[in-house]
């Protein structure tokens, strides 16, 4: 069973209560094999600065001797030439049934070449993406007490990648919604709001024109929400370009929110730059079998790659998530807490958090909380 996200007893000194650090995320598959008194994962560093910040897990993993193994793939979303590695990618997760990632590019220019990070999803059927955004002390922004999680359907809506061309310059995408699979996300949400203490859900769609999509997303998630009445937990519902005015406005009022695929992409960016940016939320996939942890907020940033000025704490955090995951609790603790910490006290922050250090000085600084 996926074990609680990040640790419980941190507790940096928030205004809000720290939900944050104690999510527990629940799957019905069992967890990974350990071998030799460690587990085995599968490390995907990505493009743009995935090597970069998944060197700064490696070093804090080493350095706090984590019981981790890495089978590490450097796959490449940046052509379909890496489509053999990443085979062997896909079936070192099946084996490991948990991984650590970067973010893999897709061009745009590039027809025919599908995105891996959809693969991925689709074929592991990791069917959930949960994306956490809370204001950090330290990170100087617009809003604070900000506080809620992105749930996300990984695997169907518009990204069923479903398009032709009919007739040139007339172009066909299919949006595939079904009420097994809303159902499935939609129960998710509200498993997730009761067992991290969250309060409300809300969902996000776009049914009053898409009525018979998003309508059957919107009318499951009414009637599972009836079900989870007696638990106290409250509900709502708002229409996608309405929920983007509101988390700039005033996205305290937000908790826990699902959403179709596309929306999530969205939501989870605007989510980001209201915390500080991609650099510090993280996030992971699960489905019943597999778990796979990557930062929430899906950039490659590529302007920036080898420059050693790349923000690795949502990478970090990801991490300490994967270990809570595989019952690594203490050891997750630590890391967080050191990390918290670093970015609290102010004084070894990226440019992103606005401060001057690279990512090996943030590294060592959290080394050395440690």
């Amino acid at each position: 069973m996926l074990r609680s996200a990040l640790a419980s007893t941190v507790r940096p000194a928030f205004a809000r209560p720290q939900r944050f650090y104690a999510t527990a995320i629940s799957s019905a598959g069992d967890k990974p094999t350990k071998y030799g008194g460690s587990y085995t994962v599968t490390l995907i560093p990505g493009d743009g600065v995935g090597a970069e910040i998944t060197d700064s897990v490696k070093e804090i993993f080493e350095y706090v001797n984590a019981p981790i193994e890495w089978e590490q793939y450097d796959v490449s979303g940046m052509s379909s030439a890496g489509e053999a590695l990443f085979k062997q990618a896909m079936e070192s997760l099946k084996r490991n049934k948990v991984g650590l990632k970067g973010i893999l590019f897709t061009p745009i220019s590039q027809s025919g070449h599908i995105s891996w990070n959809v693969a991925m999803r689709q074929q592991l059927d990791i069917y959930a993406s949960v994306v956490l955004c809370k204001s950090l002390p330290g990170v100087p922004t617009r809003h604070n007490n900000v506080d809620f999680a992105i749930i996300r359907e990984n695997t169907e809506g518009e990204y069923s990648g479903l398009e032709h061309q009919s007739y040139p310059g007339v172009v066909e995408s299919l949006k595939v919604s079904t009420r097994a699979k809303t159902e499935r996300i939609v129960r998710f949400a509200f498993d997730f709001a009761l067992k991290n203490g969250r309060k409300k859900v809300t969902c996000v769609h776009k049914a009053n024109i898409m009525k018979l999509g998003d309508g059957l997303f919107l009318n499951t998630f009414r009637r599972v929400a009836e079900e989870y009445k007696s638990s106290g937990i409250e509900y709502n519902d708002m229409i996608v370009d309405n929920t983007a005015m509101q988390l700039v406005a005033r996205p305290q009022q937000f908790d826990v929110m699902v959403m179709p695929n596309l929306y999530g992409a969205i939501v989870s960016n605007i989510g980001a730059a209201l915390v500080g940016g991609p650099g510090i939320v993280p996030g992971c996939n699960v489905g019943r079998e597999y778990a796979l942890f990557e930062p929430g907020c899906r950039h490659v940033a590529s302007d920036i790659m080898g420059t050693n000025t790349a923000n690795p704490t949502a990478m970090i955090l990801s991490a300490t998530m994967m270990l809570r995951h595989l019952g690594l609790n203490e050891i997750a603790n630590n890391i967080a807490s050191a990390t918290f910490g670093v970015i609290n006290e102010g004084k070894v922050q990226t440019v992103d958090m606005g401060g001057s250090a690279t990512t090996s000085e943030l590294t060592a600084a959290i080394i050395k909380k440690l």
